[in-house]
């Protein structure tokens, strides 16, 4: 326990750029302090001054801060990437402290792995969608923690018993005396007293915060004013801005350069030469005064590139290597039964094939990173989303100790899992460019900043994927065998990761959401081969391996109940009897999409179809409903998606409804527009004219439902996007007949 005397200069405040609110907090002269806070270093990197007046020796946790003007600090160990990790965090914390919403302000903690790590990991990161998951005890018991403190020194104050204590909307009350203070009048007092080894939470029916729909986001006011502060709103004195030349091709390397062009440019400072750290390619920097100069900085630039080890093959190519390796055995992820037996003479036999390109995040917010380098430290400001993993990398390329690394969290405008990269590729690459600038002269804060078009060719993509089903079924239509082969490069294979995400040549995320198959079927074979000369560098994306497995597992079972004349819910349905809570999100989704009740008819001369899809990913059960209408050119379009989602607990049930709604709307964007394709190692995409995203016309109905449960919370933030692909396609097949096998879909049908 500690009082806060002097409270650190935040990033914020280093460059001048300060949320008034904030400012005030700051000025505070004294507070409460649960746990060791480890602030943001100034802008001199005086690690002393940023701890003045905290008590290195008291480390329970570290989540709440509270200021004598009773304003109530939450440090979120996850980042805000827009998926509403602050507020549900908050919400945890405010809901067994009693506070005043409106007094609840967020920050990003700082990279500490021992206080702040994911606990679903044993790492400082986000993702998974575990931000809730992981922490919805943590945070509720620090607040339960602080509240008790806090009635503890109000009793002593008073000189009553703490049961006869009541706390609301973040004032300490006595009622018997009629006497009260505000959590700053107390925080002082409570920072003296020892922190409870045990605290109770509240009942679920004693909630006020949790599960209600008046608990407006932590970010939207700073998102919608523009006081919300990312990494590109950061300018320290004397920054330069940094925008770096990457090859054609993926494994080429610098040959030679020409920067005389460049530094012609008004305000080029200097070019440096610089190679990002292992899995990453080389390339040359511009470091300029601004932005719009490195950048025409960097196209002035006259590279020869060495090609000799590039990879060079074209998506055809690769895609037509993976439909060969379909024909060969993989390792084998899941066996049940006897397949081959089953397979042999079925009374039907369903066999197809599906392609997935490669995918890349797009988030609103390139890849970038501010850094400033020291003797024997870095200090990083960035959207930091792989804390542990990033400060580890960077510390092994300088030559430093993790500790002497600092990474100040900030908001980032997106991610899909692009920002916690398995190589830490980005942040090295900005450190790499300080590292060679300062080796020139240069010692100035130097910001990393990758254009548009930087960052669609710039690799790390959801993976090239290639699926071979075969179900067998037999005379009374029942599903009797199922056989998959996968074929894709693996995600965790060379990543700190594989020793245990990789068992027995089966790379976990690869097989997700097929080798856990819920469906009864009594003989079961999944199967995944890897290839492992393909040199495009790939990793997670918005619900990883359940972006492809979702999409073949639930349009094969659709294919099933067809061949087995029987209604796809009611197919569903039989097969899923050990599973209630797929069951559950099933049946809320067919009763509140109307499911027994027909369509309603389209236009004259177009067709109406409806289609759904079940599936469980990071723990959370979704089920979706897509209504299509298909027109007499084959042109056709989603009109509404109905989306019944069991997440646990619904902490924040207004985020949850529009994490479904984004999660819709990003997997619709990967069904109708959205692939990474390479002509000779080449990608060929560059910015949104050619890498299309969702528009907002074509964006459907949208109606989310959530199952009302009392088992923990989970993920949110990725488990809407798999079912997307195959309820639509379904629902063309309902109204064109017509199977779509392929992403993204061609944009007519041939019927």
């Amino acid at each position: 326990m500690g009082i806060l005397k002097h409270a650190p200069s935040t990033a914020q405040e280093a460059v001048g750029v300060v949320n008034i609110s904030r400012r005030r907090f700051l000025q505070g002269s004294a507070g409460l302090v649960l746990g060791l806070y480890l602030a943001p270093l100034t802008l001199n990197g005086n690690r002393a001054e940023a701890q003045e007046g905290a008590e290195a020796d008291f480390e329970p946790n570290a989540f709440v801060r509270i200021a004598i003007d009773g304003t109530v600090i939450v440090l979120a160990k996850h980042l805000e990437m827009g998926q509403g990790t602050y507020t549900g965090l908050a919400t945890l914390v405010a809901e067994e402290l009693d506070a005043d919403w409106s007094r609840v302000q967020v920050e990003g903690a700082p990279a500490d792995t021992e206080r702040y790590k994911n606990l679903a990991f044993g790492l400082q990161g986000t993702g998974g969608s575990t931000a809730i998951a992981n922490s919805y005890e943590q945070m509720r018991t620090a607040g339960a923690t602080a509240r008790a403190m806090l009635v503890a020194a109000a009793a002593e104050r008073w000189g009553v018993s703490a049961g006869s204590i009541s706390v609301s909307q973040g004032v300490v009350r006595h009622a018997e005396s009629g006497r009260e203070a505000g959590f700053g009048e107390l925080a002082e007092a409570a920072a003296e007293l020892p922190v409870p080894q045990e605290v109770t939470l509240k009942a679920p029916e004693n909630f006020t915060l949790i599960g209600t729909l008046n608990t407006p986001r932590k970010d939207s006011a700073g998102k919608t004013d523009g006081s919300a502060i990312f990494t590109q709103d950061i300018k320290l004195p004397d920054m330069l801005v940094a925008v770096a030349a990457h090859p054609r091709r993926f494994g080429a390397r610098v040959e030679s350069f020409d920067d005389a062009k460049a530094r012609e440019v008004p305000g080029v400072v200097d070019v440096v030469r610089f190679a990002g750290g292992p899995h990453r390619f080389e390339g040359v920097a511009v470091l300029a005064e601004n932005t719009w100069a490195a950048s025409q900085g960097r196209d002035a630039l006259e590279i020869e590139w060495d090609e000799s080890q590039a990879f060079s093959l074209g998506s055809d190519e690769i895609m037509a290597r993976y439909r060969e390796l379909a024909g060969q055995e993989g390792a084998m992820a899941t066996q049940r039964g006897d397949v081959a037996t089953a397979l042999a003479e079925p009374a039907t036999l369903i066999e197809a094939d599906y392609e997935f390109p490669y995918l890349a995040h797009a988030a609103m917010e390139p890849m970038n990173c501010l850094v400033q380098l020291g003797d024997e430290r870095c200090d990083i400001w960035n959207g930091e989303q792989w804390q542990s993993m990033d400060q580890q990398l960077v510390a092994e390329l300088l030559g430093i100790a993790p500790e002497n690394v600092s990474l100040t969290q900030l908001y980032a405008g997106g991610s899909f899992g692009r920002r916690a990269n398995p190589h830490s590729d980005f942040v090295l690459e900005a450190v790499s460019i300080a590292k060679a600038a300062r080796e020139q002269g240069i010692d100035a804060p130097v910001k990393m900043v990758w254009m548009r078009e930087d960052d669609t060719r710039g690799g790390y993509y959801r993976p090239m994927n290639f699926h071979r089903g075969r179900l067998a079924l037999d005379a009374d239509g029942q599903l009797i065998a199922w056989h998959q082969r996968l074929v894709g490069q693996s995600i965790m294979m060379g990543t700190p990761m594989e020793s245990f995400m990789v068992q027995d040549g089966v790379d976990a995320t690869s097989v997700e959401g097929v080798a856990n198959l819920a469906y009864d079927v009594p003989n079961l074979q999944v199967e995944l081969y890897t290839p492992e000369d393909i040199g495009v560098p790939i990793q997670w994306w918005r619900s990883v391996g359940h972006t492809h497995t979702a999409f073949s597992t639930e349009c094969l079972i659709d294919e099933a109940a067809v061949a087995a004349d029987q209604d796809p819910v009611t197919f569903r349905r039989a097969l899923l009897s050990q599973h209630p809570r797929h069951r559950g999100v099933l049946d809320l989704v067919a009763e509140k999409a109307g499911w027994d009740q027909p369509l309603e008819p389209g236009p004259e001369g177009t067709r109406r179809g409806r289609g759904v899809a079940v599936h469980e990913s990071f723990n959370s059960f979704v089920a979706q409903v897509a209504e299509v209408t298909v027109m007499q050119d084959g042109s056709y379009r989603v009109d509404r998606v109905v989306c019944a989602v069991d997440c646990g607990v619904a902490v924040n049930p207004d985020v949850i409804e529009a994490q479904m709604e984004g999660g819709i709307g990003f997997g619709l964007a990967a069904v109708l527009h959205s692939e990474i394709t390479l002509d000779e190692g080449v990608v060929q995409q560059s910015n949104f004219n050619d890498y299309q995203v969702l528009r907002i016309n074509e964006m459907p109905a949208v109606e989310v439902h959530i199952v009302p449960s009392t088992e923990a919370p989970t993920g949110v933030g990725e488990p809407g996007v798999p079912p997307l692909a195959p309820a639509v396609a379904n629902a063309l097949f309902d109204a064109s007949g017509e199977r779509l096998r392929k992403m993204p879909f061609a944009r007519r049908l041939s019927v």
